[in-house]
């Protein structure tokens, strides 16, 4: 269908809601350039709608994104698929815009994305539609052209292997407090100081992408994970600064060159008994937003 010329109006209806778009497509597919990629196509979709006939306009833009973002996991998958060491998320600076256009945080941690990745598209999307964005069970069933009743065992099957892989996360304060601890560890070099903020079962997790140095298995345990942070903070970041950094709705740390180059993006999973995951991004290509 041909649409018809784009007004300043169309573009005002289409911005309104740019934010969400962005929301629920990076949520999907844990990469800032293909959540991108995907509200571009989203735009373009729009400029092609005879838009007089629209009368839900984010409506319509929000089931065009989503249905984009179900197509464009399984190209992500690929790509994973032949991807050098462990992947992680591109992390996004939250500090502008903490909630990425979503009325809540939900799904957007590091911890969240990484399981939101093992789940079906359909499951991923009515899990980000329901807890991040709090549409009814009705226009997620709508979105994603199925019963209302099957939209809500969607949630529930996401909701449920989500909590099972989890522990109840700690409040950003406390968050913050364990951040603060780390800084301080990071700075003085501290292995002791490490093993003491780690879980027993701490799981380190590197991502450089066969780009930088990295390990490219995850390391677990404290003592592993204390042993790998001391051999990475005295061989490779031994010049570098660190700086505290909002990162996908909490507090992260950034390790920056003497350069101001960012080397790292260092994000934290925590719960009460301390810090359960931590997430090393190394990929130049990840940190982009950050420079």
């Amino acid at each position: 269908m041909t649409g018809v010329d784009v007004t300043g109006e169309d573009l005002d209806q289409f911005e309104a809601v740019r934010g969400r778009l962005f929301g629920i497509a990076y949520r999907m597919l844990g990469s800032v350039s293909d959540a991108e990629d995907v509200v571009q196509e989203a735009w373009m979709r729009w400029q092609n709608t005879d838009r007089r006939k629209v009368d839900n306009p984010a409506a319509f833009l929000t089931t065009t994104t989503t249905r984009l973002a179900i197509n464009a996991t399984t190209s992500a998958r690929a790509r994973r698929e032949t991807y050098v060491g462990p992947w992680l998320p591109e992390p996004v600076d939250t500090s502008a815009d903490p909630s990425l256009g979503a009325e809540r945080a939900e799904a957007l941690e590091m911890s969240a994305l990484l399981l939101l990745e093992r789940l079906p598209a359909a499951e991923r999307a009515a899990y980000v539609l329901r807890e991040a964005f709090g549409y009814p069970h009705k226009d997620v069933a709508e979105v994603l052209e199925t019963s209302e009743a099957n939209a809500r065992q969607l949630v529930t099957r996401a909701r449920r292997h989500l909590a099972s892989d989890r522990s109840a996360p700690v409040d950003r304060a406390q968050h913050r407090r364990f951040v603060d601890r780390f800084l301080a560890a990071s700075r003085d070099g501290d292995i002791a100081a490490f093993e003491q903020l780690l879980t027993s079962d701490v799981i380190a997790r590197n991502d450089g992408g066969g780009k930088v140095h990295a390990a490219r298995k995850d390391v677990v345990g404290a003592d592993r994970v204390a042993n790998l942070l001391d051999n990475v903070l005295r061989k490779y970041w031994n010049t570098a600064t660190f700086r505290e950094v909002e990162v996908n709705g909490d507090t992260g740390l950034l390790v920056v060159h003497a350069d101001g180059t960012p080397e790292a993006l260092i994000a934290l999973s925590t719960s009460a008994r301390g810090i359960e995951e931590l997430f090393i991004v190394a990929n130049p290509d990840k940190l982009r937003q950050f420079n």
